[in-house]
């Protein structure tokens, strides 16, 4: 059989997509009807059978599959799909996901860095340890599993990530490594140790891993490079720095305290005070701030304006930017002086941290992850999707905006020429930080897991 081109390939898989759709909704609108809904159950194997034919023929032309795979995975039989928790099923599941494993274990492999985009409000933070779903990792291994570039063990893939964002959290430059399925016909130990020289050299002869992931990816991640890593990389600790930035609007606050207070966090300081504390796992609560500055974007709302807040640094603690921001704002709308940021860096004077909540999660963007000898590149036409698929995303997003502007221009201010309704403005019943309750110190942390222990040996 010939093989298909992409284009007529997934001009096919829409086709089916869209015969499916209408399929269901016919035999929906048939099952309300007495006399047609028995015709709808008895042809609703046929219905079937003919959807897993056109699946099957769409499988053999797949160039993901059919090239970076092989043969396509046998399919179920009728009383296997009828009934999923069978264990005929069970079976089938484990011997597809045995077979593919050694499928991808006979193919060369490249130990690769992904360079990653993602925008968080749809996502329960990254990692896919989270209790909810979707994850953005979670999706992630759904698509490289999807184009048959990876096992589904993880542990074999020597995975590692560079951070892990919070829910809602968006990312421009997250970077993951791990082994994935290569066209090298080098050794596995060759194509690891082979330079990015390699990969400029022959650019035809590899998987093009950005084209065919985005293909199969959701609409609100992608990948936009890729990089031939050294088997000792690792994608948290081979990092060099971090690049977060907040983005926020004016309003009533005071850009100029704002900075001067923002300039106290750079250098090499205790942050346990600007961070969630995980006193089992982390020892160590001193880090290093490069550099904190505040900024306009060219971005205006009427009257307000867009500023952001781009923070630098060699590595960061649990939620640190965001209780780092909270404090900024809170500096910056008049309820805290400057003065609060010496006293909380300040262990031995403030020990315990007081409670207080950080700044809101969607405004905040990991942008830059930053590692030596590392190039990430991607194909022509790859970049080319890339670009309009962000150019067609945001011109949804202005569409949106604009109804917005034109539901706003059919109300007159309710408050007239008082901006007292802002969100920023200060607060009556806040609260100084320093005469606020205060959390357990890392101290009283770690005796309370000392006891923990006891009693569970006891």
């Amino acid at each position: 059989m010939e093989a298909v081109g992409e284009e007529e390939m997934e001009l096919l898989r829409r086709q089916l997509e869209l015969l499916n759709s209408e399929n269901q909704l016919l035999r929906a609108q048939m099952a309300r009807c007495s006399q047609c809904s028995k015709f709808c159950a008895q042809g609703s194997g046929a219905i079937r059978d003919n959807v897993r034919s056109q699946e099957c023929v769409l499988d053999q032309t797949d160039e993901s599959s059919a090239d970076l795979v092989g043969p396509a995975r046998p399919r179920a039989k009728d009383s296997d799909a009828r009934s999923p928790n069978t264990p005929a099923k069970q079976e089938a599941t484990e011997k597809f996901s045995g077979s593919l494993s050694r499928n991808i274990d006979s193919h060369p492999k490249r130990f690769v860095a992904l360079k990653l985009m993602y925008f968080g409000p749809r996502f329960y933070g990254f990692a896919s340890e989270a209790q909810q779903d979707p994850t953005v990792e979670g999706e992630i291994f759904t698509a490289l599993v999807k184009t048959k570039l990876s096992s589904i063990n993880r542990a074999d893939l020597c995975y590692s990530r560079c951070g892990r964002t919070d829910k809602g959290v968006s990312s421009t430059g997250q970077v993951v490594a791990l082994y994935v399925r290569s066209k090298m016909k080098e050794t596995s130990a060759d194509v690891i140790n082979k330079t990015e020289t390699c990969v400029k050299m022959m650019p035809d002869e590899e998987i093009d891993y950005v084209k065919v992931l985005n293909k199969a990816l959701p609409n609100d991640i992608r990948v936009t490079g890729w990089a031939v890593i050294p088997s000792h990389f690792h994608a948290r600790f081979s990092c060099l720095g971090r690049e977060y930035r907040y983005f926020f609007w004016r309003g009533s606050l005071d850009i100029v305290e704002m900075s001067n207070a923002a300039k106290k966090f750079v250098g090499v300081h205790d942050f346990r005070n600007f961070c969630k504390m995980d006193a089992e796992n982390v020892k160590n609560y001193v880090r290093e701030i490069l550099s904190f500055d505040i900024s306009p974007c060219c971005e205006r709302s009427g009257y307000d304006e867009l500023w952001a807040m781009t923070i630098k640094g060699s590595a960061f603690l649990w939620h640190q930017v965001r209780f780092m921001v909270a404090v900024v704002f809170m500096i910056g709308q008049g309820q805290e002086s400057s003065n609060v940021i010496d006293s909380l860096l300040d262990i031995t004077k403030v020990p315990r941290k007081p409670q207080y909540n950080m700044a809101p999660e969607l405004p905040l963007v990991l942008r830059y992850c930053k590692f030596k000898d590392i190039h990430f590149t991607s194909s022509r036409e790859a970049r080319k999707a890339l670009y309009h698929h962000l150019k067609t995303l945001l011109h949804n997003y202005l569409l949106q905006a604009a109804i917005f502007r034109e539901a706003l221009d059919c109300l007159s201010d309710p408050e007239d020429n008082d901006n007292s309704y802002r969100y920023n403005v200060k607060k009556k019943n806040h609260i100084p930080l320093l005469l606020r309750h205060t959390e357990p110190s890392y101290e009283e942390r770690q005796a309370q897991l000392a006891l923990k222990g006891k009693n569970l040996k006891a």
